[in-house]
């Protein structure tokens, strides 16, 4: 176990990454608290069981009148998940691990109880409430698995699928937790429970890879044309973009052709294609989202890798 602390303390590594789980921990009970717990979404996760397991013993404890707290009991279900992680994704990951959903624990619970209206909406409406609680929730989540830890529970579960699959991490966080949603539904008998709460799910997984990859709005195109010379001055001295050429050759006439591989700006893109339709109508333009452009002109490499 004296592996679990080998990362060097106080470097800036190690202070990126504990910041990154503290205030990750802090907003994504935040979203709870204010957002999610009072109107009854079970959003997945140990939390999501936590919910449903407070409200239903809500008078059943003396010690516990207003119902189990549902950082205490999400603390409980993660010490089995985490063992399972740690063994399987590693001691350092545990270690952060341990320090993530220790923390959403405490802070969950803390701001309930500084909370002098309990368990009462910040708003009434809920669909407003499924928006603003996932993306805290989702850009929460995201902070802490920059730092490679988890906030515990389905978390792990889906850390450990992605490292064998390697599926984007918020969708699979989509598909475990959907089958805890219907845990609220069985609960609470009520349907809407479980559509708002995949509206949570859906938009937290959104939330989570935007705050991982990035929202990168830059465009890929691949230009065939024959006024390519005359695109190529358009990109290199008009939008100051670079290109690649590539070689290709019509499959039908077997005609050579200089096909130019560019990324653009959103902007740039109608800029471009409103010059191409004016030198050449018969172009042949392909438009590709881009989730992460890294190299000369956009994020360096190096630093994407230092971040990491």
């Amino acid at each position: 176990m004296a592996s679990i602390f080998t990362e060097k303390v106080f470097s800036r590594k190690w202070f990126i990454d504990y910041s990154f789980i503290i205030l990750g921990s802090f907003i994504l009970a935040v979203g709870f608290v204010f957002f999610i717990t009072p109107h009854r979404i079970v959003p997945g996760g140990v939390y999501g069981i936590a919910i449903v397991v407070h409200y239903l013993t809500v008078g059943v404890f003396s010690f516990w009148p207003d119902g189990i707290p549902i950082g205490l009991f999400g603390l409980v279900l993660n010490i089995p998940l985490t063992i399972a992680g740690i063994k399987i994704l590693g001691p350092k990951f545990g270690v952060k691990t341990i320090i993530g959903f220790v923390l959403s624990s405490v802070f969950i619970d803390g701001i309930t109880m500084m909370r002098a209206d309990g368990d009462l909406a910040l708003v009434d409406d809920i669909l407003l409430s499924c928006v603003f609680g996932g993306v805290l929730i989702g850009f929460g989540l995201g902070l802490i698995f920059k730092s490679r830890a988890t906030s515990g529970g389905s978390d792990i579960i889906a850390m450990i699928i992605a490292k064998y699959t390697k599926m984007q991490l918020g969708k699979l966080m989509i598909y475990v937790d959907s089958t805890i949603v219907l845990l609220g539904l069985f609960a609470f008998r009520d349907w809407a429970i479980p559509l708002y709460s995949w509206v949570v799910i859906y938009i937290t997984g959104r939330a989570i890879d935007i705050t991982l990859e990035g929202a990168d709005y830059n465009k890929a195109l691949i230009i065939i044309s024959k006024k390519h010379e005359d695109i190529k001055q358009k990109l290199l001295y008009e939008l100051e973009r670079g290109g690649t050429y590539l070689k290709g050759e019509g499959m039908f006439t077997g005609e050579k052709k200089e096909i130019i591989y560019t990324v653009v700006s959103r902007r740039e893109v109608a800029i471009l294609q409103e010059y191409i339709s004016k030198i050449d109508p018969d172009a042949f333009i392909t438009v590709m989202d881009t989730k992460e452009i890294l190299g000369e002109g956009f994020q360096s490499l190096h630093s994407k890798v230092n971040e990491q």
